[in-house]
């Protein structure tokens, strides 16, 4: 089996090295003004912006009901080493866990079981994009069964990128969408066509408007038949801002139900009663927020997926996991790298790190002779299957 390097960090110039030192200052001071937290609380939270910037890595005190795991998910040498000698996925897994432990969520207390991320969800869930977004709804009952779900599937893939009204009017003549460079759409939906009674599970990745058409497609599938049940998997607390728990499900389901627009509360009202059914499923898993990639979940979880006909992930960092967090090149097979996933996957994806596999030779050398940094420019997008577990 090929193998290529972890993505550290640090490095210099890197987009991780980026992540650290450009992206989470900002979201430190944004989390710091969203909710008022007191002085233990900002001084612990300044303190894990100091040591993930410029200090090593210390291990979370013995009294967190997760210590012991971390220092096994750790292993030997991570810890009292820079940050920036981490891997990138590791690190910035932590990094999170850790700003949990700094804003009181796990200790008892006020804060205890706050979402601190919770002020930028709302504000995005309630706000006038996301009523364009359910009126437009209103557009996808004058579509075919066929269209309606390749508007659906692509609306999932590219979340808040690609506006929903649009996909669903576009003619021919109309500005392309972000550009896709692998498109393996026409086999997932073949493979789902093929099975009898599929079971669908789908690894989410962020709420708010990107939560939002991937409840819409979930609705899609089953009330037209083409999944007989899906389980959808969240996050077991808050992870990476705006990753989506069963809070978020509930708070997005509710959002559909109450408008504006006929088609948008019809949608809601399915989908909360296939919860009741048990047709639709949210469930959750602490491997979800492991530093891991998938190929070392654990054997409760891999057991689930295994009895899927499909297991679609959504995101960039359930692709990394899913591939191996690691500076592939980019002609790698997908098959290759996914083998190890318990049941037959997809992945749904807006490139917006280093990592990918998959892609055609003359795409990655179109690509390259752009100049640009596509990998993370969040500008392309791939539907990638593997059709064997």
């Amino acid at each position: 089996m090929p193998t290529a390097p972890v993505i550290l960090s640090g490095t210099p110039g890197s987009f991780a090295r980026g992540v650290f030192h450009e992206r989470h200052p900002k979201l430190i001071q944004q989390v710091l003004d969203a909710l008022p937290y007191g002085p233990f609380e900002r001084t612990a939270i300044e303190e894990l912006l100091a040591e993930s910037t410029s200090g090593v890595l210390e291990p979370l005190d013995e009294s967190a009901h997760d210590h012991q795991q971390w220092l096994e998910w750790g292993g030997e040498g991570v810890f009292g080493r820079p940050w920036s000698e981490a891997p990138f996925l590791w690190a910035e897994s932590y990094f999170y866990r850790r700003l949990l432990e700094a804003t009181g969520f796990f200790r008892p207390g006020t804060w205890q079981g706050i979402d601190p991320f919770a002020p930028f969800k709302h504000a995005e869930l309630a706000g006038p994009a996301v009523d364009a977004e359910l009126a437009a709804l209103s557009g996808l009952p004058s579509l075919a069964t066929e269209k309606r779900g390749e508007v659906l599937l692509a609306s999932a893939l590219w979340g808040n990128r690609a506006d929903l009204g649009f996909q669903i009017t576009a003619s021919a003549d109309d500005a392309p969408l972000p550009a896709l460079i692998a498109d393996d759409g026409p086999l997932l939906w073949s493979m789902l066509a093929a099975a009898r009674d599929p079971r669908v599970c789908v690894v989410a990745d962020n709420a708010g408007r990107e939560l939002l058409p991937d409840l819409v497609l979930i609705d899609h599938l089953l009330a037209s038949g083409i999944a007989a049940e899906i389980v959808l998997y969240v996050k077991p607390f808050p992870y990476y801002v705006s990753d989506a728990t069963t809070a978020d499900v509930l708070a997005t389901v509710d959002r559909l139900r109450s408008g504006p627009g006929r088609e948008a509360e019809l949608i809601g009202r399915r989908l909360w009663q296939a919860m009741n059914s048990g047709t639709l499923t949210v469930r959750t898993h602490q491997f979800f927020c492991a530093p891991l990639p998938f190929h070392d979940m654990p054997a409760d979880l891999s057991s689930e997926l295994s009895g899927a006909t499909l297991t679609i992930t959504k995101g960039d960092l359930n692709y990394r996991r899913l591939v191996g967090d690691q500076l592939w090149d980019a002609t790698v097979p997908f098959a290759e790298r996914v083998g190890h996933f318990p049941s037959p996957v997809a992945a749904l994806r807006t490139l917006k790190s280093d990592v990918i596999v998959g892609l055609d030779g003359p795409v990655v050398a179109g690509l390259e002779a752009t100049g640009e940094p596509w990998r993370t420019s969040g500008k392309y997008g791939i539907i990638q299957v593997h059709a064997q577990a």
